[in-house]
């Protein structure tokens, strides 16, 4: 009696050959996929391999780059700290020199305003008349102060009216007249009380009544005032 397939199994079983053979495609498919994409792979890292150097040289570039910069940057920094050391010392230099130049002029205007102030004095001195200690050296001296007050007398005048009051003695006194008698005899040689010495005495001369020179310059500005001049007087005065 012929067999009847039973419903919903109407395809046949697989037989252990068939499924061998199945497995083996399949293997061999699963093979030829994976060399497939190995090789696809593997040009994808060498693409990724490749690229790489590319970018770390950028990077190592730029790394360079900013170090340049820096050292740029420093380098820049101490050469303009060493120019301003370089000016200050050369205006240090020049102050220096300036100032030792203004010392020295300084220096030298002294010494030369020492040596004229030194030379004049020699030459003044030089020029200083010496006068002698008697009767004639008196009455040049007290001329020469009388010329440069501006009391008017001649060497004549002085000398005349001095030998008939005192025939020359410094130290002559009067001990008779009515200035005597007064209590102020006349001293000297003009003849000088004490009180007309002192309203007439000339400065830069002795206040000693008995001194010649302040005798005889302190009685001459006495007679200019009283006569005009020693030289108008010609006996008592």
């Amino acid at each position: 009696m012929p067999k009847h397939s039973t419903p919903g199994h109407s395809r046949p079983a697989l037989t252990k050959t068939q499924k061998f053979s199945i497995a083996g495609v399949a293997t061999l498919g699963a093979a030829a996929l994976a060399f497939s994409l190995v090789p696809g792979s593997a040009e994808a890292g060498t693409q990724n391999v490749s690229a790489a150097p590319v970018a770390f040289k950028q990077n190592v570039d730029a790394q360079q780059a900013v170090e340049a910069g820096v050292i740029k940057q420093h380098t820049a920094a101490d050469k303009q700290a060493k120019d301003a050391v370089a000016a200050k010392q050369k205006a240090d230099a020049d102050a220096a020199a300036k100032k030792k130049a203004a010392d020295e002029a300084a220096a030298k205007k002294k010494a030369e305003d020492e040596r004229k102030a030194k030379e004049a004095a020699s030459r003044a001195a030089a020029r200083k008349p010496v006068y002698a200690n008697n009767l004639d050296g008196w009455i040049r001296q007290s001329l020469d102060i009388m010329k440069s007050k501006g009391i008017p007398g001649s060497y004549e005048g002085l000398h005349r009216n001095i030998m008939r009051e005192s025939t020359g003695n410094p130290n002559a006194i009067n001990g008779w007249d009515i200035n005597a008698i007064n209590g102020t005899p006349s001293i000297g040689l003009l003849q000088v009380i004490q009180p007309t010495f002192n309203a007439y005495h000339v400065e830069g001369t002795s206040t000693n009544i008995y001194d010649p020179v302040a005798n005889i310059t302190a009685a001459a500005n006495y007679a200019a005032d009283k006569y005009g001049s020693m030289d108008n007087v010609n006996g008592a005065y």
